[in-house]
């Protein structure tokens, strides 16, 4: 695994601090019982009325070729170029109509969730993931027949860590920059809209 820890302002879980988003995979394959576990960790996220909204499609290279390569084809360029190596994908949709028919305002909400129980879990294992909006997702729907009213979010490509030295100059310094984020100050309220948390 390659650390690369985040610079948290206060102590947090090193499960939370550690989970980063690489772009070097090695072409080593995904053990089977690795995919479950991250899928099953997903399942056990919390959502709204207990709908669990989400729905993940897994495309391992190694199990149907013909089946990741179309998932892969609706990569944006750039992460095609990244992801040369992985091994696996995972797109992250969300069923966004209740078993009532009513619509749920909360399906993309949960999913994150889900998904980032899933990244947490990968991360835990020692594995590396990566979450990406820039793929076709109108393609994708076309591609692999998604109902309509399931919404394609997010692809997630999943496998070992690989060697930063093989990405090119660019990405390298992207891969060695150090973490960051807005401080807690913007993105945290105190009691009303705008009052920094502190």
């Amino acid at each position: 695994m390659t650390a690369n820890k985040a610079p948290t302002e206060v102590d947090i879980h090193e499960l939370i601090a550690g989970r980063w988003s690489p772009r070097a995979y090695s072409g080593q394959p995904v053990a089977r019982e690795h995919l479950q576990q991250v899928l099953e960790a997903a399942r056990w996220a919390p959502s709204s009325s207990n709908l669990q909204p989400w729905r993940f499609v897994t495309f391992d290279r190694y199990r149907d070729e013909a089946a990741f390569r179309r998932a892969f084809d609706t990569l944006v360029p750039f992460n095609q170029g990244w992801n040369a190596n992985v091994p696996v994908l995972i797109c992250v949709t969300a069923r966004t109509v209740t078993p009532k028919g009513d619509v749920n305002r909360t399906a993309g909400y949960d999913t994150g969730a889900a998904a980032m129980a899933l990244v947490l879990q990968a991360h835990a294992l020692g594995l590396a993931a990566h979450q990406m909006g820039g793929f076709d997702a109108s393609a994708f729907r076309e591609a692999f027949a998604v109902p309509e009213d399931v919404q394609v979010i997010a692809m997630i490509s999943l496998g070992h860590y690989g060697d930063a030295s093989s990405l090119d100059e660019k990405l390298r310094q992207r891969e060695a920059a150090p973490r960051s984020r807005v401080p807690l100050s913007e993105i945290a309220f105190d009691g009303a809209w705008g009052k920094a948390f502190e």
